[in-house]
């Protein structure tokens, strides 16, 4: 059957480790090719329908970090072990490979949004038989994959059941704190307002929405602004802070906290 993609390259098992699987397809939103690791979880029995959990890595980074610094396909399979979280599959596209980082929307002739929103699920159904049409989407991501998380999930309320942001930048201006292209570089073709602005655009829509950040986290009074906005909204969510900053062992902690959520929410829906 012909797919969606012209291009497509997929890992062969015999090759593949610890649930990892990379793909890899060509899509006219990138002009281009994006890679995607995916963890597939192994069971008894064939499963399909599984919900996918798409996963956003932050600036410097691509679609290996989550899982080769993160560690986010071992937390998931121990927590499908012990029974904590029902099966699914963990999505770690890349945000495009543009710059020190796309933050995930729609500038320089790229739709770096419709990627992740789009292709990234339907290239999932399409080539792993563990997903397929029925497959629930959540979304989460940290720092400026939080960004995207929030910004997408917000923008596209219908797609996903949940929404998670670990550390997440909230301003666009807050990307200044990390790369090296000019902020004008990321708003020459793009709406690109803050989160609040766009929780308030599509509130009544609106995800399941939690987030989290370090007490030592440069992004700190961000976060607690948001969370302060949204309470003058009165739009439920779960905001958390705990001890940590800005670096993969908090991310390695919390990401649980993002499984969990989702395990929930997909329950819930």
């Amino acid at each position: 059957m012909q797919g969606s993609f012209r291009t497509i390259e997929l890992s062969d098992a015999p090759y593949e480790f610890d649930g990892l699987r990379f793909l890899t397809v060509k899509t006219p939103n990138l002009k281009g090719r994006g890679d995607i690791c995916l963890y597939v979880p192994k069971t008894e029995q064939p499963l399909t329908d599984l919900p996918i959990y798409i996963l956003l890595h932050g600036v410097y980074g691509s679609a290996w970090v989550w899982a080769l610094k993160g560690g986010a396909h071992k937390t998931a399979s121990e927590l499908m072990q012990r029974k904590q979280i029902k099966p699914a599959i963990v999505a770690m596209p890349s945000d495009g490979l543009w710059g020190d980082g796309s933050a995930y929307f729609p500038h320089h002739q790229k739709d770096f949004a419709r990627w992740i929103v789009e292709d990234v699920p339907l290239a999932i159904k399409e080539n792993i038989p563990e997903a397929s049409s029925k497959s629930k989407l959540c979304i989460g991501g940290l720092s400026m994959g939080g960004y995207g998380a929030l910004w997408l999930g917000s923008q596209y309320p219908e797609k996903f059941c949940a929404i998670s942001a670990h550390s997440a930048i909230t301003r666009l201006e807050e990307m200044a704190l990390f790369v090296e292209e000019p902020l004008t570089d990321y708003t020459q073709a793009a709406k690109t307002p803050d989160v609040i602005d766009l929780i308030k655009a599509h509130q009544t829509k609106m995800s399941l929405l939690r987030f989290d950040c370090g007490v030592g986290d440069e992004l700190i009074a961000g976060n607690r602004l948001l969370t302060q906005q949204l309470q003058d909204l009165n739009f439920p969510h779960i905001y958390e802070e705990f001890p940590g900053g800005h670096q993969w062992e908090y991310w390695q902690t919390h990401v649980r906290k993002t499984y969990q959520f989702f395990n929930i929410s997909i329950a819930q829906d």
